[in-house]
């Protein structure tokens, strides 16, 4: 008896094909999901939109002699903003209820090793991240915004905050039932755009608060963002480094105490 001939090959496919479909389709949830759209999508652009155009907070002066137009301000925090509405907020809410619902105990137990899988989410924010910064990008030109600074120094700082707020992200999702990671993850959004200068500048709040606010991932990523984009300046070392300890920590626990079910 002959042996038959099957088509396509049974067996997992390649790593990377898989990593790619996954990311492919964990792109696509993201951006069907109308509840993230709101988050990642209208409430950054409502926010630039509104406060560049109405005279609502005070634009301090530009540290080095650039433009002191709201947009030049607002849009860097709203840059910032963005990340942390798709890398942390956006993240954990659809990473814990797919840990509630089984999803990432059979993903586990799949051909795709686990790694692959959270890579694969990690491009699905890259992705998604992409779209954002190309669309808020284009409202903040339109609204008169004139970008200054290095964009590898932009990028680097963007990367950074990514790797911060995906690790803490993460570890939420991981750690909490999915209806405290819901309710914890929008409270954390809401608290950081008050409080981390994305809209308010951090010399509004007292001293001994804004001493502590600038510790903030979201402070770091808003502040060094603005520091490149309306001052014209080189890459804030500091605020780099400040992303980096939150993006090692963020990811170190994450990885120690993730559970997948």
């Amino acid at each position: 008896m002959s042996t038959g001939t099957y088509a396509p090959k049974p067996g997992a496919a390649p790593v990377g094909r898989m990593i790619a479909a996954q990311a492919a389709l964990e792109t696509r949830m993201l951006l069907r999901n109308g509840e993230q759209l709101l988050l990642t999508v209208i409430i950054p652009s409502l926010l630039l939109v509104l406060f560049s155009t109405v005279d609502i907070v005070t634009v301090p002066v530009s540290k080095t002699g650039g433009s002191d137009q709201a947009v030049d301000f607002l849009a860097p925090g709203v840059l910032a903003l963005a990340v942390l509405s798709t890398a942390f907020t956006g993240q954990a809410i659809a990473t814990g209820f797919e840990r509630r619902y089984g999803v990432l105990k059979r993903l586990g137990a799949s051909p795709l090793p686990r790694w692959a899988l959270m890579t694969a989410k990690t491009l699905a924010v890259l992705v998604t991240e992409v779209l954002q910064i190309a669309l808020l990008t284009a409202i903040a030109l339109a609204l008169g915004w004139s970008p200054q600074g290095d964009p590898g120094s932009v990028l680097l700082l963007l990367v950074l905050g990514t790797a911060a707020f995906s690790g803490l992200g993460l570890l939420m999702a991981g750690t909490l039932r999915a209806e405290a990671t819901l309710a914890a993850a929008n409270l954390v959004f809401l608290l950081l755009l008050v409080g981390g200068g994305v809209i308010v500048p951090l010399e509004k709040f007292p001293d001994a608060a804004r001493s502590v606010l600038e510790l903030l991932p979201i402070s770091a990523l808003s502040d060094g963002l603005r520091a490149v984009l309306q001052d014209g300046a080189s890459l804030p070392w500091g605020d780099a480094l400040t992303l980096a300890v939150w993006a090692v920590l963020g990811l170190g626990a994450a990885a120690r105490f993730f559970r997948w079910e």
